[in-house]
């Protein structure tokens, strides 16, 4: 550790981490929910499981967003965090809110949360995503509003590089996009069209920019390749990110009431996004192939080509196969989008936060070398089970999907809602066990950072 200061991003891996295991958690209550209807009904109806699940997820990938930029931006501004107190100060605030929303998810009935919370004031409240009460959305403005102005502030009064730019422009639109949480049209046509300002543009531009540095930021540490060649590669995927993300928003808004030129600015747009992550695998392994040093860390550059791999597939590949307009007509809301969603979640920020943390923590932990050889293989079975299980997950939900849109969209001898979920319960079954191989893999990773050193 060169610094200091960088030992406050710890306790935010950590903190992810718990959070990861908890969202993976309240995710697999909701595939038993699938296959037996009443399980844990009334106590944990399924809406509640699903706002825990999707809300926990949000807030793992901010914590795990401001851990890696604490870690990294002393090294890249080669000086001290501008206020370790601050990041602290965040830090419990930012988990205190979290644990005290999720508690009042779970605990109080949703209408009365609305009351409680002051929604009247400013109706923000019962839209997908954007379920927190208006305290915990201020909260969320304040705790980001201090996480930027403390990465600025270290990077204006240190060394600006590529990463720190790209870095921080992903963190303004992050910020930016957010407000628009705050706006809630009276028509549910523009309700929805602003909505996806915040829900698409974080999840598929401003938050892709964070990704990419975080990626670039420990393939130079783990490869030692020239900065110089790596700022190229990512000035070039950022771009092609930013064009094709931003338009990309135009695919949700097919068949809602939307202009319908939004079907082709949606489907071509859509038809591009693949292209900055396909880049992004050429641009790891290209790094790695060139690679001037071998570092012991050697699960960090797996987790750093995995990352690659597995957005491209979630994100890439999963969200083009049913974002063309044509196609989508007939897949929007089965469990093709579910299918898109989780591993495009999974493959660009949750394996880049196992990236960032497995490169970072061993050294916070006084490894600088990385985890034992012992360890590794350990975390190197993780990996397996966590990408086999989200594979395996992935591919379930496509083919529930597929046989939804036979059973109730293509024909004429269709059958109703209810009927088929019951016909695909056997799909749900196989989902559920990958969910839990998942879980698996999860405690295994968990396990691999209390094995002692090799030499111990």
């Amino acid at each position: 550790m060169k610094y200091s200061s960088q030992a406050v991003a710890k306790p935010y891996f950590i903190f992810a981490l718990i959070l990861l295991a908890g969202e993976i958690l309240f995710g697999l209550l909701m595939a038993i929910q699938y296959l037996y209807g009443d399980f844990l009904f009334p106590l944990i109806p399924f809406n509640v499981l699903r706002m825990v699940h999707t809300n926990l997820l949000i807030v793992l990938i901010l914590f795990g967003f401001m851990g890696a930029t604490y870690y990294l931006i002393p090294e890249e501004a080669e000086r001290e965090l501008w206020s370790p107190k601050l990041a602290i100060i965040t830090f419990w605030v930012f988990a205190a809110a979290g644990v005290a929303t999720i508690l009042g998810y779970l605990f109080v009935p949703y209408a009365t949360l609305t009351e409680i919370t002051f929604n009247e004031l400013l109706p923000t409240m019962g839209r997908e995503f954007l379920e927190q009460p208006l305290p915990t959305k201020v909260g969320i403005v304040l705790v980001v509003v201090s996480y930027i102005v403390n990465t600025a502030m270290t990077v204006l009064l240190g060394r600006r590089t590529v990463i720190t730019t790209v870095l921080i422009t992903g963190l303004l639109g992050l910020a930016v996009f957010f407000l628009v949480a705050f706006y809630v049209p009276d028509n549910l046509i523009m309700d929805k069209f602003f909505w996806w300002f915040t829900v698409h543009l974080w999840v598929e531009a401003t938050w892709e920019l964070i990704m990419g540095a975080i990626l670039a930021f420990v393939l130079i540490k783990v490869t030692g390749v020239d900065r110089e060649h790596i700022d190229k590669w990512l000035y070039l995927i950022i771009a092609m990110t930013m064009v094709s993300g931003i338009l990309g928003t135009g695919h949700h808004f097919f068949y809602m009431g939307a202009p319908e030129y939004w079907l082709w600015i949606g489907s071509i747009s859509s038809a591009v996004e693949p292209l900055p992550f396909f880049l992004m695998i050429l641009f790891a392994f290209t790094m790695t192939r060139e690679r001037k040093i071998t570092h012991d860390n050697e699960m960090a550059l797996t987790w750093a080509k995995g990352t690659a791999v597995m957005a491209f597939l979630g994100a890439g590949v999963w969200g083009f196969i049913h974002t063309l307009a044509p196609v989508n007509m007939f897949t929007h809301g089965t469990q093709l989008t579910a299918a898109h969603g989780h591993l495009s979640f999974y493959g660009a920020y949750i394996m880049i936060i196992f990236t960032i943390t497995s490169y970072a923590m061993p050294i916070l932990r006084g490894r600088p070398h990385g985890n034992s050889k012992k360890a590794q293989k350990v975390e190197l079975s993780a990996f397996w089970m966590l990408n086999i299980g989200m594979l395996g997950l992935t591919l379930a939900l496509s083919a529930a999907g597929i046989s939804q849109i036979l059973d109730q969209r293509v024909g004429t001898d269709l059958v109703g809602f209810m009927e088929s979920q019951d016909s695909i319960a056997g799909i749900y079954m196989v989902r559920a066990g990958f969910g839990l191989l998942v879980f698996t893999g999860l405690l295994t990773y968990f396990a691999s950072f209390f094995i002692k050193e090799d030499n111990a």
